[in-house]
């Protein structure tokens, strides 16, 4: 695992990188994370608290943490903790989700009329993405991790754009082009 390690009112010394590091390698024996993985770590400093934040683009999906505390050390094992904790609980719920075959949990979809869009409702955020090539379960697994309740992929069956989604009867439903 490759580090990329910042300070905002602080200079990173060796120490504190050593400690990062030795405490984010652990984490290597719950994720399959690969050579090239980066994990980007933030110290910022305040006049009464230090905050960390740690962010890891793995294959599966994005592990993210903040910690803040008036010792730097403390912080960091808060940060890995609350790392740990989003990864058993992650692991936990795709071992439940995915105990029947995937394909009998998607239900048929219902016809939705048109959403009407009110002229008080505002664009708040805009985002752009490059939809990735991957098969239906790993879109649901990616969603799955990132808490989201839809996601957008390309199939890499059909080579068209893709939205996997959570209904809410629990089921998943798949929107796909033509």
């Amino acid at each position: 695992m490759k580090f990329n390690i910042h300070g905002k009112n602080v200079s990173i010394t060796d120490a504190m990188k050593e400690r990062i590091e030795k405490k984010l390698s652990f984490l290597e024996k719950y994720l399959l994370i690969d050579a090239e993985t980066t994990a980007n770590v933030v110290v910022k400093v305040y006049p009464i608290y230090q905050k960390i934040e740690v962010t890891i683009p793995t294959k599966i999906g994005l592990l993210r943490a903040e910690a803040t505390h008036d010792d730097f050390y403390s912080a960091i094992d808060i940060a890995i903790d609350r790392l740990e904790n989003q990864i058993r609980r992650q692991k936990t719920r795709l071992s439940r989700k995915y105990q029947d075959k995937l394909a009998l949990a998607f239900i048929d979809g219902e016809e939705y009329g048109e959403e009407v869009v009110l002229e008080d409702d505002v664009l708040v955020r805009t985002k752009q993405i490059h939809p990735e090539f991957m098969d239906m379960e790993e879109a649901i697994l990616r969603m799955e991790m990132l808490g989201h309740s839809f996601f957008i992929y390309t199939d890499s069956d059909t080579e068209k754009y893709s939205v996997v989604y959570k209904r809410n009867d629990g089921g998943y439903g798949l929107l796909e082009t033509i």
